[in-house]
């Protein structure tokens, strides 16, 4: 068995949630490069600019790229042969993720209680915290705080088979047009496909912070990233959503296995900071 200290997992979280809040992806960075020189629309590429003109600030004075800095989301893959020595490794994470928001000086905006008291936590604690046992020795850590302008105009839908390809692109379609300037565009657009209700979302929102420069490893699915792609940039919305081609920079798929009966669809929208920073320990 390897040890890693709770301590260790603390001080990692809380550098992990201000790096994904002040810096831009270089994967990201290239994408705003890119959508600005093809876009068309000149308000389009003027805001393009801006967002980029934003990001180098942001990196530059150690600031964040957004005033909201999110509910913190962490996708945790614990190897069997870890072991955490310490303290309980989702303390160990909310500690951590207490310690970055307070020390970076970023907005704390979670509330405890949903419905009928909403008292902040003035921390941003607790997260919401992904967590899979797997093969070997290691812990990776991926922290991807997320705002709530994209988050709200996520949607899940169970379809069934009969509504095929076609259904699954209408959900979609349907998702981006509901988001409009909403999410902040031009969106990275996570979509899950498969597994029951739970999954599809939780596949969603992995696509959501997946490198904008990966494609799916099946030809398909590949594809329909693609055609997503292009079905979310027709639409017109535009940066910030004031009118362009440049809706999206990238739709990423996830899928998984599913019931004889179900065609479960997750879409998760990120804004176009797609905020999420990793470490391995």
């Amino acid at each position: 068995m390897r040890a890693v200290t709770a301590q260790a997992i603390t001080e990692a979280v809380a550098k992990l949630c201000k790096e994904a809040c002040y810096y831009v992806t270089p994967d990201m960075y290239a994408a705003f490069k890119k959508a600005e020189e093809t876009e068309v629309s000149p308000l389009g590429k003027h805001i393009l600019g801006r967002i980029i003109e934003n990001a180098d600030i942001a990196k530059r004075e150690d600031m964040p790229i957004c005033q909201d800095t999110g509910m913190t989301v962490v996708f945790v893959e614990i190897g069997q042969e870890v072991k955490i020595e310490g303290g309980y490794i989702e303390d160990a994470i909310n500690a951590g993720v207490a310690k970055g928001y307070t020390e970076g000086y970023l907005r704390k905006s979670v509330v405890g209680e949903p419905l009928f008291n909403r008292a902040n936590t003035k921390d941003n604690t607790p997260a919401v915290i992904h967590t899979r046992i797997v093969p070997g020795d290691k812990l990776k850590l991926k922290v991807c705080p997320k705002g709530f302008g994209s988050e709200n105009k996520s949607v899940l839908k169970m379809l069934v088979p009969a509504d095929g390809l076609e259904g699954v692109k209408k959900v979609f379609l349907e998702a981006v047009k509901l988001a409009g300037p909403n999410a902040c565009p031009p969106m990275v657009i996570g979509v899950g496909i498969g597994g029951t209700m739970e999954k599809a979302a939780i596949l969603a929102k992995k696509a959501a912070v997946r490198s904008v420069d990966s494609y799916n490893e099946h030809p398909d699915y590949a594809q329909l990233e693609k055609d997503l792609l292009e079905m979310a940039c027709a639409t017109g919305v535009g940066p910030q959503g004031l009118g362009g081609i440049n809706t999206a920079v990238k739709v990423n798929i996830e899928w998984y296995p599913t019931h004889i009966a179900g065609l479960p669809v997750a879409v998760n929208i990120n804004c176009h900071a797609a905020r999420h920073a990793d470490v391995t320990l």
